[in-house]
């Protein structure tokens, strides 16, 4: 899922971290996403924390999205 979120526009990909419901379902499925291909530990961690607070992560990650290109924590 990490693939295809960031081979969509920037517009198309702020979109779905600002609404709230599809924030959260796109934080999981990115970050867990990210996990498999990567095995980072800490992207592990962030995957794990996104669950309780991925509606937190999607705000910091709009930001975040905006000055590097990827998420928190997330690359492809």
């Amino acid at each position: 899922m990490a693939k295809w979120f960031y081979q969509q526009g920037l517009l198309v990909q702020l979109l779905l971290l600002i609404i709230p419901g599809v924030n959260w379902i796109v934080e999981i499925g990115v970050r867990f996403s990210a996990y498999f291909r990567r095995k980072s530990l800490l992207t592990l961690v962030f995957a794990i924390i996104t669950i309780p607070a991925g509606m937190i992560f999607g705000w910091i990650d709009i930001i975040c999205l905006l000055l590097t290109g990827h998420l928190l924590f997330a690359k492809a």
